[in-house]
């Protein structure tokens, strides 16, 4: 978190703020999204322990699903999106797919946003009928462009990653894929701002 001895914006309501305080808030920015990659490990980190009723726990799962991608070849970008696929357990209990979908889209493609966003809809294929749901729920975007990539997806590094006996490489392995994809955000409101700001530091 940032010092509270470093210097603050001098306004308590937005539309008091001058060009001075937002010259703070925007240097403390800068300082503050270096770090993001930390939070994000830090926050995977919370699902050690929680099984939820599987053979092995939420993060080993993640782990276990970065690195069948990445032993079949995929991208570092894909990897991340593998490993970073359900963060959103802890917080989007009801739609986990969301909250990481949200976490990548500035930094991924769209293939991989949209692969990320959807899988827990793909993943039902093998289980919604238990649930009284609509296992086939998939095919309502059968026509998509990413469908077949969130099939692969789904059908050959989420669904078959509950293996205790399987590899799962450690976090650090992919820590500097992470890093990587996370250095840099290819669409952000502030993108633009932040270039600004780099240029004349």
């Amino acid at each position: 978190m940032n010092d509270m001895s470093q210097p603050r914006a001098e306004f308590q309501h937005m539309k008091d703020g001058t060009a001075e305080d937002w010259k703070i808030i925007a240097d403390s920015f800068g300082d503050f999204r270096h770090g993001l990659a930390d939070r994000i490990m830090d926050h995977l980190r919370l699902l050690q322990g929680d099984f939820g009723g599987f053979q092995i726990d939420r993060f080993q799962h993640c782990l276990q699903t970065a690195t069948l991608a990445h032993r079949d070849g995929k991208d570092d970008e894909y990897v991340v999106c593998a490993l970073l696929h359900d963060i959103g357990d802890t917080l989007g209990t009801y739609n986990h797919a969301d909250v990481a979908a949200v976490l990548l889209e500035p930094f991924v493609s769209e293939a991989n946003h949209w692969m990320v966003k959807h899988h827990a809809i793909f993943q039902g294929y093998y289980f919604f009928h238990y649930l009284g749901m609509d296992r086939n729920l998939r095919d309502n975007y059968k026509d998509h462009p990413h469908f077949k990539q969130t099939v692969e997806f789904v059908s050959k590094y989420d669904a078959p990653a509950f293996q205790p006996e399987g590899e799962i490489l450690p976090l650090e392995y992919f820590e500097p894929m992470l890093r990587k994809v996370f250095s840099e955000p290819r669409k952000s409101l502030y993108k633009a701002a932040m270039e600004e700001q780099e240029k004349s530091q």
